[in-house]
């Protein structure tokens, strides 16, 4: 394919009009696309049948809709499904559906890799490439629904999308809400703000200026009731320490009332578990209209941390519970094809040089020992 060619994948509707106006044509033809790439899910010109076959040629020579192509599908026993897609450059990314009755949940990627380092998390391990583009983004969620066979037109399995794959999203900020721009376009996807959440680490100048643009949910990574411990499972905390992470969500929510912040804290036995960790988490949150979710660790191999015993994770939530806070445990899903919260790694071509980085650490630590 000519590398000349628009991907219509990176436009959101705004980007979309402008494309066509370049091109002598109406903004309505925006809309028209729209709902044939989204709703139909056509990446063919040619079926686009309300475009007038002069357009349709003139686009087949200038543009394209290439989502990120599936290579792997695995399936959990409790339904979760998880895809790798393969980018450009030998890259390849992790995205789950996670079915509930109630709804079902897409977790999306942001970033190939992640560069910020959480010392809990697989996909911190496997380095940082770059960001994904936009039609890598929004691809996803038209990937995944192509390979269940579903219209979102006709039928909505996903209802819900979570950016809380590979990836801090808000390093990669106009693409991202680019993404979400499309996620809750009327003639594309037409979710509503409460059913995308954003999950950040807490990248505060970001974070502001989310606050200008979308309204959508958000999830801290929070993990850690002070910054002495934060700063070890958190590595992002030691330039953007809690109160000023806990003052950039009090700003998020303004006073309208409409956004929603939750709090996510991974259980770790034995590091931030204890019933005093519990105690402080409690006096922070009661900084900020929130509700916390409790993550009990999944493993991966090397991560040095093991999950905290149900019923430490139990007194634990108890703990927040009686001070009046929300406080939900999280089901874990998809560990068995290691798609659980904290697990994806795809594959990354690393230009952090992390994965060498620790094991060199840890063979000094082997000698030294």
């Amino acid at each position: 394919m000519p590398e000349d060619k628009v991907n219509l994948l990176n436009l959101d509707r705004a980007g979309l009009e402008a494309f066509f106006a370049e091109r002598g044509e109406k903004p309505f033809r925006a809309t028209q696309v729209l709902k044939w790439i989204y709703q139909y899910g056509v990446d063919d010109f040619a079926g686009m049948t309300n475009l007038s076959k002069a357009l349709r040629e003139r686009l087949a020579e200038v543009a394209e809709i290439r989502a990120p192509e599936i290579v792997s599908e695995h399936r959990s026993d409790d339904g979760t499904i998880k895809w790798a897609l393969r980018l450009d450059s030998g890259n390849h990314i992790e995205t789950v559906f996670i079915p509930e009755d109630d709804r079902g949940t897409l977790c999306v990627s942001s970033q190939v890799g992640c560069a910020l380092e959480c010392s809990f998390c697989a996909t911190a391990r496997q380095g940082f490439n770059r960001n994904l583009t936009t039609a890598e983004i929004i691809g996803q969620l038209w990937a995944a629904n192509r390979a269940m066979q579903v219209r979102p037109r006709e039928e909505r399995v996903i209802t819900n999308v979570v950016l809380m794959g590979m990836g801090e999203p808000l390093l990669n900020f106009d693409n991202v809400v680019r993404a979400m721009n499309l996620m809750q376009e009327d003639n594309a996807y037409g979710l509503s703000k409460r059913r995308i959440t954003l999950s950040t680490s807490g990248v505060i100048p970001a974070l502001d200026r989310l606050r200008e643009v979308s309204d959508v949910s958000l999830a801290v990574s929070l993990h850690a009731p002070d910054d002495a411990l934060r700063n070890e499972l958190v590595p992002l905390n030691r330039k953007y320490p809690i109160a000023e992470l806990l003052a950039a969500c009090r700003r998020y929510l303004g006073e309208e009332g409409s956004r929603r912040v939750t709090f996510e804290y991974v259980m770790l036995d034995g590091v931030n578990d204890s019933p005093e960790h519990a105690r402080r988490l409690v006096k922070l949150m009661r900084q900020v209209p929130s509700k916390v979710n409790l993550i009990p660790f999944n493993p991966f191999a090397g991560s040095g941390y093991r999950t905290s015993p149900p019923e430490r994770v139990e007194a634990f939530r108890q703990i927040l519970m009686q001070a009046g806070i929300v406080t939900i445990t999280r089901k874990t899903r998809g560990d068995d094809i290691d798609a659980a919260c904290g697990q994806l790694a795809g594959r990354v071509q690393d230009r952090t040089r992390r994965t060498q980085r620790l094991q060199a650490e840890g063979r000094l630590a082997e000698r030294l020992s």
